[in-house]
Order: C-alpha cells, then structure tokens, then sequence
C-alpha cells in the first residue's frame, strides 16, 4: 500500500478479505479507516492530559517461563514472538514502558479487534450503577424487535456475562459458522446480487435462534455484545459511539478521537470494531482501574467497576473449554484471572489486550498483530509476562 497508486499487486482491500491475510494485517490493523467506514469517537476540544514518564529500562531483560516450556524467555523477546505493534506499561499512573514496532506510530490508532467488547460491557455497568439500566430485566423488554429472537427470555446480566444459549458458533475454522452469516450481514460493502440474508447487525441479531438454557454456560460469541450495544443505545437514545465519548472519551484529554467501524446502517460495531491510540487506550485502563476515578474527578459510580472486580461464574466459566484460562471467569465482557492480584484484562483476536493488575497498581496495553486469530498462540508468551512485570514493579526499589 504505498506510492501514489500502489503496485497492482501490493494492493489491500477489504472487498477480497487480502486485508485480513498475515502479513497484510500488520499494516491494515493501523489503517481500517481507509477500508472500511466509521464513526467516530470524539475526543472533545479540551487539550490533551499528557502523561507522566517514568521508564525503567530494567524491563526488557526481565525473565520469565512461558507456559508449558521449560526454557525461560525474556520480556523484550516475547514482543517479537507475539507480534507487538505497540506496547506500553503503567505503574501508579506512570509510563514506565512504551515501544512501537511496525506500522503503529505514536499518533496512529489501532484496531482493537474484540477488545472492544470490554467497552460496550463497561457501558453497560455504568448504566446499571447509575440505575438506569435493570440488570435482571428480560432483554425483549427494551427492545421489542428482538422478541422472536433467542435473546428475548434471556436477562440483561446474562448477555453481559454471556451466558445466554445461542445456536450460534465463532469458530473461525469451520466455514459453516455462524460467525460468517453475521459477518456478512454487518460488512458495510455491496452485497453480492445473489444475497438474501439479514442487512445490518441488528437485522442478524433477530435471526438468532435459542439452543440450550440460558444462565448454565459461558459462551463467547461476539453477538451478546452487539445486543449489548443494541440495549444500551435504546436506554440511552445514543449510538454506543456517542455514547462512550459522552461518558469516557471526551473527558480523559485523549490524544486522538478514536472511531468504530460500521454497518451499511451506520450501526458501530460494538463487538469488534473499535480502533485507538495506545496511550489513549492506557488512560482508559487506568480510569477502571481507579474505579471511575481520574485526577479526582468521579466520571461514573465506582460500584460500576466494583461489579466487574468480583468477578463471574467460574463453574459456567470452567465448561466453555479455555484449557490455558484455568480458574478464570468472565463478567459484564471483561475477562477476569481470578488470580491473587485480582487482574483482569480486555481481550481480543490477534493479541489485543488491557491487563489491569490492582494489586500491583499496574496496567499493561498491547496491541499485536499475530498470523493467528486465537489468544491461545500468544497466551503461554503472555500471561506469565504479566505477571512477571507485576511482581518485579511491586518489589522495587
């Protein structure tokens, strides 16, 4: 993608899906604007908080065991075997570490792929600490289009949670998915003539249909959280694209106006379309993990944070089959260790991550841009670097 045309055959778009092959992805994770359609999310007209620096330059050889080997690795080798684009630490609200690699520039946004999810449940939770949104009310309730759908007798917590019962399969793998039909539905280009299916994500999500009881086991599909956003935007009256930069994204002094992807309706795509700076998404981990708080100002209820802390129901948790997420448990779309630290994170495909350690006052942001969709060929390179860094900026000096 560079010259003045580009070469014929260096050529990305997202009609052909080229854009999505590794390594193409590389560079159009830092570039979905100029694929795709968006929103954006205003940053407002303050100007920005810089952030304070502190860096410790003792990280990179820090040492650690990846999961299930027996060779220890160092924290700067594992940015290259995860594919890091960016990546930047907080301790106490202090930069302490912050490399780019690749395509990502410190005033470039990154597609943040089912990270994204995490934003639509923390709206969520702030409605309902707010009281504005009924946790327990049947999800037909608010909105009524959904009533011949799976989610009309499921609750508002249990698409949160994502313990809804949906015939419904996210493996990327199996071309008969119905990831690929939903896919399909909200890709904002012209349809092929011969298409007959749902336009729009909303328009999908009433075609879901019911399989098993909801409230028994976690299931991580991507629909719950367009419901989500579906909800949230008919309490609200707003797009959750207006809303998050009514509630967050307006008030931190962001660097940059960050923007979801869109429908052919203009719908934002509140499972996976959101695109940020890294600093700008570490402002935002820092705000949940002060609670809502920033620079002493209470932007929304504490308790709205405090119901993602304590966690989900690790016996539904234990049935979805995350054989490297042992003990974990997931609530209002965060993804929680239940570790003794208490971290949880942010997750999405190719890498993406928000780790939030409160015991070790510690948030890590990395955006990657892996050749696999699935965690699991990051998490073994991943999770006990996390906790590595906790400990050591727990312990020094």
């Amino acid at each position: 993608m560079q010259g003045f045309p580009p070469p014929k055959d260096k050529i990305l778009n997202a009609a052909d899906g080229s854009f999505f092959n590794f390594p193409a992805i590389r560079w159009s994770v830092v570039h979905m604007r100029e694929l795709m359609p968006t929103v954006e999310v205003s940053r407002g007209l303050d100007a920005p908080k810089p952030l304070t620096y502190q860096l410790d330059k003792n990280i990179d050889a820090l040492e650690f065991l990846p999961l299930g080997e027996k060779q220890k690795m160092s924290w700067e080798a594992s940015l290259q075997k995860n594919y890091v684009d960016g990546i930047l630490i907080l301790h106490k609200g202090n930069i302490v570490y912050e490399k780019y690699f690749g395509a990502l520039k410190e005033d470039k946004v990154h597609a943040v792929m089912s990270l994204t999810k995490s934003f639509t449940g923390t709206l969520a939770s702030i409605l309902v600490a707010e009281g504005l949104l009924d946790e327990n009310k049947k999800v037909v309730e608010y909105v009524p289009e959904l009533k011949n759908s799976a989610f009309a007798d499921a609750t508002v917590r249990q698409v949160m949670d994502m313990t809804t019962a949906l015939k419904y399969s996210e493996e990327y793998a199996n071309p008969k998915a119905e990831i690929w039909d939903f896919s399909a539905a909200g890709n904002p280009l012209p349809k092929p003539k011969d298409y007959k299916g749902p336009i729009g994500y909303y328009a999908y999500l009433e075609t879901v249909k019911k399989q098993g009881t909801h409230g028994e086991i976690f299931g991580y599909k991507t629909v719950n959280a367009d419901a989500l956003g579906w909800i949230i935007s008919k309490v609200t009256g707003k797009s959750v694209a207006e809303l998050l930069s009514a509630k967050i994204w307006s008030k931190l002094g962001m660097e940059q106006s960050a923007y979801y992807q869109v429908d052919a309706l203009g719908i934002p795509f509140a499972g996976g379309g959101f695109n940020a700076g890294l600093r700008d998404l570490a402002r935002f981990g820092e705000l949940i993990r002060n609670k809502g708080n920033f620079n002493g100002q209470q932007l929304f209820p504490a308790p709205a944070v405090e119901d993602i802390e304590k966690g989900g129901n690790k016996i539904a948790f234990e049935k979805s089959g995350h054989p490297l997420l042992k003990g974990w448990s997931y609530r209002n779309m965060w993804w929680m260790t239940e570790n003794s630290h208490g971290a949880f994170a942010a997750r999405g495909v190719y890498g993406q991550t928000i780790y939030i350690d409160p015991k070790a006052e510690m948030v890590i942001v990395r955006m990657a841009s892996q050749p696999t969709a699935d965690n699991s060929a990051n998490d073994p390179w991943s999770l006990p670097a996390y906790e590595k860094i906790a400990d050591y900026l727990m312990n020094k000096k």
